[in-house]
């Protein structure tokens, strides 16, 4: 079983994100799920590629988000 160690959520237009570390027994992990129209899909980070994961992610962002963000 999981246990949730920190977790966030959040809505944008009709989507609600649900942003959560946890830990089971074979390690940590960040879990990012979207709910929409009754649907859930998620993406399962381990915590071994968190960093490079959150270097990516803020690399893309840079490009397309406005200097003031």
């Amino acid at each position: 079983m999981d246990n949730i160690l920190e977790s966030r959520e959040l809505q944008v237009e009709r989507k609600h994100f649900f942003i959560e570390f946890r830990e089971n027994d074979r390690g940590r992990f960040l879990k990012i799920t979207e709910e929409a129209h009754g649907r859930r899909n998620s993406v399962i980070i381990p915590s071994t590629g968190l960093e490079e994961f959150g270097r990516h992610l803020g690399q893309v962002l840079s490009n397309f988000l406005p200097s003031s963000c």
